[in-house]
């Protein structure tokens, strides 16, 4: 049990560090995908494959480039703010082990000497602002709180007198997301500090007149990918309540005591001062990876047979991301005790070199580490529709192969404490690699766009898109508090002359979901063998999220 009990305490970093990331990950899949990157294109729900929007066909459907002539610059101004945050509750009959004092659903005084809470409360988690990732810092700079303001970013395009081809690229943001939190918000267990990024910071691309119905595309994209994680942790379940009662029971009479007979039969458990328990900050993570290129590719068609009807299809390729970067683990004064505690036992040492782990764990461990990932491969689809003169509908149907996320796989420099126990611990995982479960889901869903042409100079815009979610429900995390979103958009597009628009819009994702206590396995899961990640161990958590946008965009020819 003992030896157990300091195996479980470093298994919990294992587990954080992959769990972290991935979420990381996901956050930004299912914040920021096509979510401010062409302001005409918010305004009506992205649903624009067959109507491209500028130059910024280049991401939606390359295709559109063709329709461009002469020399275009587009400047894309955006806008965003938005609030995450989190419920959690003790249901009836909460506890871990007896124990119930946590302190995140807790009021009671901390080692007021009772083992249960008198009475509880809801606690909630929010942000305070958005982190960005600064390449050439390799570290992420928290804003004020309030909304962020990005800009100008441009795209050119060009089409030669004559040419049946139009040049172009754009530099845009395909995937951003990031937060923090205060330092005592009760969320800080999945993540205090987040910043992930993917910038297309060039963009060649070729459209292609065909007939004078069809037009055909392709973009290279070149981007920059990082991810920076900055989490406490802790694991509240069976096992980490027993090693309390066993610090708090029996160890009481011989605490900090090193005892050779009780060293013997405890395996140690009793030299630390400070012990285990399931409610306890074991330790903190930070991890910050990047690639500095990324490239990938998309594929376009559009044929426009008449004025009043227009199909077109896109194929975002899949990437394949290579990040490399730094990790650290610093553990608490009771992690580290306790394992020490162990190691310098007879039996608890000879115990771990079996097991091949360290028995001495230092204040903190560091380290290179390495994770491949492939970003999901995207397939869109629609159609647009003038049944009236100054009426224009649009639909698309969007498919993302996120299935192909069943495992993620990271890899370290060197074997260490965490890596030794991730062999033991994660099927697949060795003593310099870890393999982190995921079973991910596709999915598809249908976007909504309508325009309406006020004035031969103005066009009224709305969308609607309901987004489907990747994540299966026993997946589900405070941490990316989005499954299944609505996103709401209205716009204006002003024809200022006859070589240049401005376009306006404003958008808005909303999410809502409940994860009762034990239905998630990387949030609230119970019992002994919950394997990966759940801080919020037998908790009731419900999230909200709700971004909000607006958009500038200014297009003309030079």
């Amino acid at each position: 049990m003992t030896i157990n009990t300091g195996m479980k305490s470093i298994r919990v970093a294992v587990a954080a560090l992959a769990g972290g990331l991935l979420l990381s990950v996901q956050a930004s899949a299912q914040l920021a995908t096509n979510i401010a990157i062409d302001v005409k294109a918010m305004s009506m729900a992205h649903a624009v494959t067959a109507d491209p929007p500028g130059i910024m066909a280049i991401h939606f459907n390359p295709a559109g480039l063709g329709k461009l002539r002469g020399r275009r610059m587009d400047l894309q101004f955006v806008g965003v703010d938005f609030a995450l945050e989190s419920e959690f509750t003790a249901p009836p009959d909460y506890n871990v082990f007896g124990f119930s004092d946590d302190p995140v659903v807790c009021t009671d005084a901390p080692n007021d000497g009772a083992d249960f809470c008198r009475e509880f409360r809801t606690s909630t988690s929010g942000v305070e602002g958005i982190s960005l990732y600064v390449p050439i810092l390799n570290d992420a700079v928290d804003l004020p709180p309030g909304p962020l303001i990005a800009g100008p970013l441009p795209s050119f395009a060009v089409r030669p007198p004559g040419s049946k081809f139009t040049f172009g690229t754009a530099t845009y943001l395909p995937l951003a997301a990031g937060f923090y939190r205060r330092d005592d918000d009760p969320g800080n267990f999945l993540g205090k500090r987040v910043a992930l990024e993917r910038i297309t910071y060039l963009s060649p691309s070729v459209g292609f007149q065909a007939t004078e119905t069809l037009y055909l595309g392709a973009s290279i994209g070149l981007s920059y990918q990082a991810v920076l994680l900055e989490t406490d942790f802790r694991a509240p379940n069976e096992l980490l309540g027993f090693a309390r009662l066993i610090d708090e029971s029996i160890c009481a009479p011989f605490k900090g005591e090193s005892n050779f007979a009780i060293d013997i039969v405890l395996f140690g458990i009793c030299r630390p001062q400070e012990g285990l328990g399931p409610f306890k900050n074991l330790a903190s993570l930070e991890v910050a990876m990047d690639q500095r290129l990324s490239p990938s590719y998309n594929l376009g068609v559009l044929w426009e047979p008449s004025d009043s009807f227009a199909w077109g299809a896109v194929w975002h390729s899949e990437a394949d991301v290579s990040m490399t970067g730094d990790f650290s683990v610093k553990y608490s004064n009771a992690t580290r005790e306790t394992i020490n505690g162990i190691g310098g036992s007879p039996t608890g040492a000879i115990a771990l070199a079996v097991l091949g782990i360290p028995s001495q764990v230092g204040q903190e461990e560091t380290g290179l580490i390495s994770m491949d990932l492939t970003m999901p491969a995207q397939f869109q689809t629609g159609i647009k529709v003038r049944p009236l003169e100054r009426w224009q509908f649009n639909v698309d149907a969007v498919w993302v192969d996120y299935k192909q996320w069943d495992a993620f796989n990271f890899a370290f420099d060197k074997a260490t404490a965490v890596t030794a126990l991730a062999r033991l611990f994660s099927p697949g995982s060795t003593p310099t690699s870890l393999a982190f479960p995921l079973g991910f889901q596709s999915t598809w869903n249908l976007a909504f766009g309508v325009q309406y042409d006020l004035t031969g100079r103005i066009q009224l815009r709305a969308g609607y898109e309901p987004r489907a979610s990747a994540i299966p429900d026993d997946r589900r995390t405070p941490m990316v508090p989005i499954n299944k979103a609505r996103y709401y958009s209205l716009g204006l597009g002003y024809k200022w002359d006859k070589d240049t628009d401005i376009d306006l819009a404003i958008a808005t994702l909303r999410s809502e979901d409940n994860i009762p206590a034990g239905t998630s396995c990387l949030a609230n899961c119970t019992g002994i063998d919950n394997l990966v990640y759940n801080p919020y161990a037998g908790l009731d958590i419900k999230t909200s999220a709700t971004i909000n946008m607006v958009g500038l965009a200014f297009r003309t020819a030079f």
